[in-house]
């Protein structure tokens, strides 16, 4: 299989979606995380989804009713990376949370294919990615909290990003999305330019393709009026 990356299309991990049997209580605890509430939709009695984001993470998370045929609980080990362990740890159990004594991996992080894979203490190297500590929701659908303070080569994207202290680049970067939300305005409805503007931008100096940021745009139009019609 090639690792030729030259011409890859972006593919980010967005969301992951779990089960919740209540999606009051769970809302209520990923919010006492200070986890960022995105959005919480209902439609009938049938359906209700909420997205939440860790704090200044680039993927969320969706629970609710009617979202995802998994059982409440089922999610395994779903992986939090922390710059401090016990810092990360300390403010969770300030929240109220049961969090387990740091440990590690017998056998080398994630290996439970080993008799008794989880070993009190820190990692005996001090490395990064070999230390963890582990908490659940209201349902029993688990955490992991993950150190890395240092990122393995070759472990982070380069980005393409439009550069904010860079006028020339940015007054050109507004022409752009101007010109792009100018199509947009001419077949909608009316609405705040801001609206459509931020995410176009967000895409772009993320290394998204000016087809992608519209399609982010219009994508995140579709939540504002249906918030908006509510």
């Amino acid at each position: 299989m090639s690792s030729n990356h030259v011409n890859s299309q972006n593919m980010k991990l967005e969301v992951v979606v779990f089960g919740v049997s209540d999606v009051d209580r769970a809302k209520a605890f990923y919010e006492n995380l200070s986890w960022r509430l995105d959005i919480d939709v209902a439609e009938g009695g049938d359906f209700r989804g909420v997205q939440m984001t860790p704090h200044n993470s680039e993927a969320s998370i969706i629970f609710g009713k009617g979202v995802t045929p998994a059982e409440p609980g089922s999610a395994y080990s779903l992986v939090l990376a922390v710059g401090d362990l016990d810092a990360a740890r300390d403010d969770l159990i300030a929240r109220g949370v049961e969090v387990s004594e740091v440990f590690h991996y017998a056998a080398g992080p994630f290996n439970n294919a080993v008799e008794n894979p989880r070993v009190g203490g820190r990692d005996p190297q001090g490395r990064s990615y070999f230390s963890f500590a582990s908490f659940e929701d209201p349902d029993g659908n688990s955490w992991l909290l993950q150190e890395i303070q240092t990122r393995l080569p070759g472990r982070e994207w380069q980005l393409t990003r439009a550069r904010a202290t860079d006028v020339p680049t940015l007054a050109d970067l507004l022409r752009e999305t101007a010109e792009h939300h100018d199509h947009y305005e001419k077949k909608h409805a009316e609405h705040h330019w801001w609206d459509w503007y931020a995410p176009y931008l967000s895409a772009r100096q993320n290394g998204g393709s000016p087809e992608e940021a519209a399609a982010a745009a219009d994508r995140y139009m579709e939540v504002v009026f249906h918030v908006l019609s509510r």
